[in-house]
């Protein structure tokens, strides 16, 4: 068995594996061993290896190599087990190894796909703070913890859309850093990082929050979909977080029989509903019930 220990990058993994095929070592010789598990970084990179000649040159082609780096940001256990035994796979000739109906290559995809979608997360539900007050570091800040490593491949989104803004993103595993000329990326985040992050003061927060409360609409509230497009895992990192449980235990208290109208519920007055005509049909805005205010003296 061969113990390949590397720093969990893309590059470093590739390197290992041009080297393993061609000492045509199988997949199952090998046992990867990233940052995050318990062998020492520090061990050699792969044992015994040197003892074993180098018999060929095997070529690949760009297009697995893209699919491979995409699907390497997938966090789990046997990330680099599946890349190598695709990649082996390929390079013996068996090309099916790459799609979708294939018994490896369907987990390929399955992983690409949720990290395009971890993607996703990280530009709809970032919530970037300002820090006016912070002449020598970044003008803006964000915290976010993904499900996958995305960070590094997916915050250059941001470098046009804040213009020469200065900014900071850091997750629990790793942070960019954009100083208005440059993208840097680090790995681990350092811990200043991650607390100029995890404590911001958003002056503008409660014009925020009232806002989100205001055009929240309980009267289309759909809770299954809601939770589809916006994880509950990313509620305790966004502002409007913690409104959202409260708005949507007052649309099941009844705020959705009046929609976005709860304050002219309150109103006095009394609630009529149109009658129907002759035919059925409704008449004008007939079959929807409305609240009219007090008519005047």
């Amino acid at each position: 068995m061969h113990r390949a220990n590397f720093d969990g990058s893309f590059a470093a993994w590739r390197a290992i594996a041009r080297d393993l095929l061609q000492r045509e070592i199988a997949p199952h010789q090998v046992d990867w061993r990233d940052e995050d598990s318990s062998a020492g970084l520090f061990d050699p990179v792969c044992d015994s290896l040197d003892a074993t000649p180098a018999t060929r040159a095997p070529r690949v082609p760009r297009q697995l190599l893209e699919l491979l780096e995409s699907a390497a940001r997938f966090r789990v256990e046997d990330r680099w087990s599946l890349l190598y035994r695709i990649l082996w796979r390929v390079t013996e000739g068996d090309r099916s190894a790459m799609l979708p109906g294939d018994i490896d290559g369907s987990q390929l995809h399955k992983r690409i796909k949720a990290v395009r979608r971890e993607a996703h997360h990280l530009h709809a539900f970032l919530r970037f703070h300002p820090l006016p007050d912070n002449a020598n570091g970044p003008q803006f800040v964000a915290w976010h913890e993904p499900a996958h490593d995305i960070l590094a491949s997916a915050s250059s989104h941001f470098v046009e859309r804040l213009g020469r803004s200065t900014w900071l993103i850091a997750t629990p595993q790793d942070g960019v850093y954009w100083d208005g000329q440059r993208l840097h990326y680090e790995r681990p985040c350092p811990t200043e990082w991650q607390r100029l992050a995890q404590a911001p003061e958003d002056q503008g927060e409660a014009l925020w929050l009232a806002y989100y409360g205001s055009t929240f609409n309980p009267a289309r509230l759909n809770r299954s979909a809601l939770e589809s497009n916006l994880p509950v895992r990313f509620w305790k990192n966004l502002p409007e977080g913690m409104l959202i449980p409260q708005l949507m235990s007052q649309a099941r208290a009844g705020a959705q029989r009046d929609g976005q109208a709860e304050s002219v519920a309150r109103q006095p007055g009394k609630r009529i509903r149109h009658r129907a005509t002759d035919d059925g049909s409704p008449s004008g805005n007939a079959g929807r019930a409305g609240l009219l205010p007090p008519l005047p003296d």
